[in-house]
């Protein structure tokens, strides 16, 4: 089902060079959107808009880290003066690694992934909603994580950052509200954005009542929905994406950091 509706708009998607952001770009490029494929794979993001742009799309590759705030300006400076607007935000940048025990963190690599997932987040909702909000219409959303509501063994960082974004995600639909911008988020479950083995896919599927692991694409059509008319009255709302993971009670058979893994004290 395509939204003739988003066909011309501004669409800025962060974390793009692969996986579900670039899924999420390349849906709403089908869709007639503009792009703006936003990354620190610069090469990545470059062939991803090549792609687009061969498909008969318009999308433009931005190198960005979005944790510094000068580059953050620079993508949505460069956004206005190649389209001369921004109608839907997507902040699917952030980091998962490095998964470390908090016996073994510093605070460098808490301020990696803070970084990268709660303050990237923050600096491109601010300029959105200034660019949004004068024009009484937007759309923003984040990406989230099972992660903020349940926790993962050796997630501390990612998983505060998440929860963060979640809370964001409901302030900011408070503040953007009288303006006419929406904000909501995504919570996708176990995806397969790098090509994982049969083994691993059959491991991760055997807990997921659907009977499989998600494809980048699974997300690709819950962010168009929440950007177009039919999503017009939601706002400050999350869309769980997981094959219905969150929503049983049971025993993970699956755990990403093991206590067998955890430091051995002295």
């Amino acid at each position: 089902m395509h939204v003739p509706e988003l066909k011309g708009k501004v669409v800025i998607v962060t974390g793009s060079a692969r996986g579900i952001g670039q899924a999420i770009a390349e849906r709403f490029a089908i869709e007639g959107s503009s792009v703006v494929l936003a990354d620190l794979d610069h090469d990545g993001i470059e062939s991803v808009a090549k792609k687009i742009i061969t498909d008969g799309g318009s999308a433009i590759p931005i190198a960005t880290d979005v944790a510094i705030e000068e580059q953050v300006d620079a993508l949505f400076d460069t956004t206005l003066n190649e389209y001369g607007t921004v109608d839907v935000l997507v902040n699917n940048a952030g980091l998962i690694s490095p998964v470390k025990h908090i016996l073994d963190v510093d605070k460098a690599w808490w301020d990696r992934l803070i970084g990268a997932n709660l303050t990237g987040t923050f600096l491109c909702a601010r300029r959105a909603a200034h660019i949004m909000a004068n024009k009484g219409e937007g759309s923003i959303i984040n990406m989230s994580s099972g992660g903020a509501t349940k926790a993962h063994r050796a997630f501390v960082a990612y998983d505060a950052s998440k929860g963060g974004i979640e809370a964001m995600t409901r302030a900011l639909a408070l503040d953007l509200g009288p303006y006419g911008v929406r904000v909501n988020c995504l919570v996708p479950g176990f995806i397969d954005t790098y090509g994982a083995s049969e083994e691993v896919r059959e491991k991760q599927g055997a807990i997921v009542p659907l009977g499989r692991m998600g494809e980048a694409a699974d997300l690709a059509g819950s962010a168009v929905f929440l950007a177009s008319p039919d999503a017009a009255y939601i706002t400050g709302h999350r869309i769980v994406i997981d094959g219905g993971v969150l929503v049983q009670q049971r025993s993970a058979n699956v755990d990403t950091f093991p206590p067998s893994q955890f430091p051995k004290l002295d």
